[in-house]
């Protein structure tokens, strides 16, 4: 590794750590050279392109990205933690990456989102869903606010009840 600070290219694994449910190893290192201590993430590279089947059926590189700016956009500002939108990406495109091994439909990613905006923030589900369903017109999001207000609720998964303990 490089040092950030001296560019040197001779260092030290002090510690090493896995992190973010063991997909991340956090290394602390020391450069030999100036003695200064920096931190270095390992992550997996997904070797497959999965390829997303857009409306038009146009195909375009699966990005995280896309998500996380349609996510941002029907947040706006709501007050939702940064590490709830994140967790949702990360969610998203772990269950795609298992799920599906070359190509996804935008259809199938969109509801995916809509899913868990439904049970973090009802107003962050309205304004995704009004894109992502094409409601254009008053009615149409009226009907959606109908079936929000009359669906019963998303269960929460038994486990994280354990895991704030």
């Amino acid at each position: 590794m490089i040092c950030p600070f001296c560019h040197a290219n001779d260092d030290k694994v002090i510690d090493s750590r896995s992190t973010d449910a063991g997909r991340v190893i956090r290394r602390r290192r020391q450069c030999l050279k100036c003695n200064r201590r920096f931190t270095t993430y390992e992550r997996v590279e997904q070797a497959s392109r999965l390829m997303v089947i857009k409306r038009d059926g146009s195909r375009v590189p699966f990005s995280t990205d896309n998500i996380q700016l349609g996510i941002a956009a029907a947040c706006g500002k709501r007050p939702i933690p940064e590490e709830d939108k994140r967790r949702i990406v990360e969610e998203i495109e772990d269950e795609l990456h298992h799920e599906f091994e070359r190509e996804v439909s935008s259809h199938v990613i969109g509801e995916r989102v809509m899913t868990r905006l439904r049970a973090l923030d009802p107003v962050a589900y309205i304004r995704f869903a009004t894109e992502h369903l094409q409601l254009s017109t008053l009615g149409d999001i009226q009907a959606e606010l109908d079936e929000l207000t009359n669906r019963p609720g998303e269960v929460a998964d038994q486990r994280d009840l354990f895991r704030s303990e």
